[in-house]
């Protein structure tokens, strides 16, 4: 009889050591091996996966919309669900870049809040259809692609539907235009999000070399500093105009609900007016309506819409101390610059070599493209018709200030590099 016990373990047999284990075998504790016939972690299909993120990303994107505008219809005698539910249609179609026809002609100026919210949504849709199909940390862009894509075409055939539903009894929205434009649109979101669960993003970051890479950071730093300046400079005017935009308020006679809807129209087309703020330091400015202009050397404006964001509107040239304003850009590449510099100077130290000149100036030269690149993009969404005739143009022109962003940041960044490393040699020198 053995006189082993579950209690009293095997002693080990003479001349073997209680840690000996055979050649080849890792230390560490032993793991066991997985039964026969175990089932794997089940995978969700990917028509499912993809179907049920591109319908929550759309439900969750378009509800906020429909309640808003349901508010902003509100008054003692008017207003319904079903008007609710189909106006929110409508302003989900605008805000990802599809026009609506309408008596007094197209409207294209899309709420780029909505749009930024709907991007947020998108891409988490691939963040989730990558896990459901099991492709989370694999670094297989085809993977990745097969996500993006699957989420992009769910995602048309609601944008589909929503075109048919809201052309019923409401702006003409053509299926095919919206259909097209969804599918683009949630494909490339939905991709920064698969990419990222999969691993691809990193493994492309990877492969970038390192000036790139500095240069990307540098010039979407100093695009988000003049983003933050132009919204500074562009709530500072609403609130010295308060007074007017109140009275544009008050003037839809909608009740306390319909002002609040007003109010958060008003504010979804708030990043609109900050590119727009942007572009005006930035030198271009921007358009409201047909042969107008608003830019720091010229206002030229006509009849105005009666919408709270254009009370802040300046009232000519700017002049005395407002002109420091425009010194902003510059300033604001010259943050990113130094930023650039103090960084590469700290990786240089922790290496125990020099931060050469081509190593500093090079990244702040790429800059002005990256946020060039940037401001452009958003100088395209932000803009838009707002009906036939004189409003047909209403925003500033994208290659315009595209290519003021990319000479002010490339300048002020190169300027904000070099004396900032200057100094700091000087410093250290000392």
């Amino acid at each position: 009889m053995s006189s082993v016990t579950p209690d009293q373990p095997r002693r080990p047999a003479a001349g073997v050591g209680a840690d000996d284990r055979p050649a080849g075998r890792p230390p560490g504790p032993r793991v066991p091996a997985p039964r026969a016939g175990e089932a794997r972690r089940s995978r969700a299909p990917l028509a499912v996966a993809a179907g049920v993120a591109a319908t929550w990303a759309a439900l969750t994107s378009y509800l906020p919309v429909a309640l808003v505008l349901g508010l902003a219809q509100l008054s003692e005698d008017a207003g319904s669900v079903a008007g609710a539910l189909r106006a929110g249609l409508g302003g989900w179609l605008l805000g990802h870049g599809v026009p609506l026809a309408t008596d007094a002609g197209p409207v294209g100026l899309a709420p780029v809040a909505l749009t930024v919210l709907a991007v947020w949504r998108l891409f988490r849709a691939g963040v989730h259809t990558s896990r459901a199909i099991g492709a989370r940390g694999g670094r297989s862009p085809r993977q990745a692609l097969t996500a993006a894509g699957a989420v992009g075409v769910g995602y048309a055939l609601l944008g589909t539907l929503a075109a048919v539903l809201a052309g019923v009894g409401g702006p003409a929205v053509s299926p095919i235009r919206a259909g097209g434009t969804f599918a683009i649109f949630g494909a490339f979101a939905a991709l920064a999000g698969a990419a990222r669960t999969t691993g691809v993003a990193g493994l492309l970051v990877e492969r970038v070399p390192a000036p790139a890479r500095d240069g990307v950071r540098t010039g979407l730093v100093a695009g988000l500093l003049l983003l933050g300046a132009g919204a500074g400079v562009a709530g500072l005017s609403i609130a010295t105009g308060g007074g007017d935009a109140a009275d544009m308020i008050g003037a839809y006679r909608t009740g306390v609900a319909g002002q609040a809807g007003i109010t958060l129209v008003s504010l979804a087309y708030a990043p609109n007016a900050t590119v727009w703020s942007a572009s005006y330091l930035l030198g271009p400015g921007f358009a409201v309506g047909a042969d107008t202009v608003v830019r720091a050397s010229e206002v030229s404006l006509g009849a105005l819409p009666a919408l709270p964001l254009l009370a802040g509107l300046p009232s000519g040239p700017v002049d005395g101390f407002g002109a420091a304003l425009l010194a902003i850009p510059v300033l604001a590449g010259m943050a990113a610059g130094c930023l650039l510099a103090r960084r590469l100077m700290r990786r240089a130290a922790a290496q125990r070599t020099e931060l050469a000149w081509p190593a500093l100036l090079v990244p702040a030269a790429l800059a002005g493209p990256v946020a060039g690149l940037l401001l452009g993009v958003l100088a395209g969404a932000s803009g838009g018709p707002l009906g036939g005739g004189r409003l047909a143009e209403i925003g500033p022109v994208p290659w315009q200030v595209a290519g003021a962003a990319t000479a002010v940041v490339a300048a002020g960044a190169l300027l904000g590099a070099a004396a900032t490393r200057s100094l700091s040699k000087g410093r250290a020198a000392s």
